[in-house]
């Protein structure tokens, strides 16, 4: 019986033309013995390519990005020897620009006309950009976690240090939680926009507060900075900075012990202010941390790129002495 569709009156060049046009793809052809490659205009502005001379699979190859270069190249060579469909997805270097394109054909011979296998290029662009974020975001909130577990952890082993009875342990306990929600508060952006110039000063305040020990112990904690302005739009990327400074002091410095103590000074400096984080009395650091894990590239990422500064680490006996320089120009926007 013949399928109705194969013959459908309708499904001519240009209405097919049409469709391809909307659908982004690109159509192409290979000789797989001259390798000579034939591509429509679409697909030689998915390449880069200039519309001139000879095209062959080896000057589209030097488009790939090198690291897919081989793999992709064993890939179309072992095209004809695949039964049914198949699909490869890879970059292609644009000057600084990289972008991802799938090859879709069909291959064991199937259809195959004078030596020449033909198939489509499609632009994956957007999703390949979509999933890295969505690794990256689900990266940074496994961080995020397992940092809120270590500060809970943290955080108990510092109350019950100053605690007289579990009930004065659970309100100690209680106001540090509370303090905690209201400094989480500065460590994600507010929707639209919304938000108010915060203090420096009272920044490195509301964040280290949970973690000042009451009684005995109060008072471990000094902040003594310029009074200035931080802007909305800088506000947030600072007391995610602050926060992770925070937290590896809970997990590893000055702040996971009983004596320890840190004191955050800052001075202007023409057009930074430099901000020096010190502790001492924590434990003993025999040699410096490894700095390559996802907190420490955040955190660098932070400073550098949405503060305009820069971040020295300097691992002593007495504990960890970091200094922050920071872009008064970006603190205010």
């Amino acid at each position: 019986m013949t399928d109705p569709t194969a013959t459908h009156p309708e499904w001519g060049y240009d209405v097919l033309r049409r469709a391809i046009d909307a659908a982004g793809i690109s159509l192409w052809t290979w000789n797989v013995d001259t390798d000579a490659v034939a591509m429509d205009a679409r697909g030689y502005d998915l390449w880069g390519l200039p519309v001139r001379g000879a095209l062959t699979f080896e000057i589209l190859s030097e488009k790939i990005h090198p690291a897919d270069r081989n793999r992709v190249g064993a890939a179309f060579a072992a095209t004809r020897a695949v039964v049914g469909s198949y699909e490869i997805d890879f970059r292609t270097v644009h000057g600084e620009q990289v972008r991802w394109i799938s090859a879709r054909g069909t291959g064991d011979d199937v259809g195959i006309e004078n030596h020449t296998l033909s198939g489509v290029f499609l632009d994956i662009t957007d999703r390949k950009q979509a999933e890295e974020g969505h690794e990256l975001l689900a990266g940074e909130m496994s961080h995020r976690v397992k940092n809120l577990l270590a500060i809970a952890t943290g955080l108990t082993r510092i109350t019950s240090r100053s605690s007289s009875s579990i009930e004065d342990m659970t309100r100690q306990l209680m106001t540090r939680l509370t303090a905690l929600d209201r400094a989480h508060d500065l460590v994600r952006p507010l929707p639209g926009g919304q938000g108010r110039t915060a203090l420096l000063g009272d920044i490195f305040t509301v964040l280290l507060t949970p973690y000042d020990d009451d009684g005995a112990f109060s008072g471990r904690i000094r902040v003594a900075v310029p009074r200035m302005g931080v802007g909305q739009d800088t506000a947030t990327a600072l007391a995610l900075a602050v926060h992770e400074l925070a937290t590896n002091s809970v997990k590893y410095g000055a702040l996971s012990v009983e004596d320890g103590t840190l004191d955050i000074s800052g001075t202007m400096e023409d057009d930074m202010v430099q901000v020096t984080w010190t502790e001492q009395g924590g434990p003993p650091v025999p040699k410096a941390p490894e700095t390559d894990g996802y907190g420490t590239s955040l955190l660098r990422q932070t400073i550098e790129g949405q503060l305009g500064g820069s971040i020295v680490r300097d691992w002593s006996e007495n504990g960890a002495i970091i200094t922050l320089r920071l872009s008064t120009a970006r603190m205010a926007g």
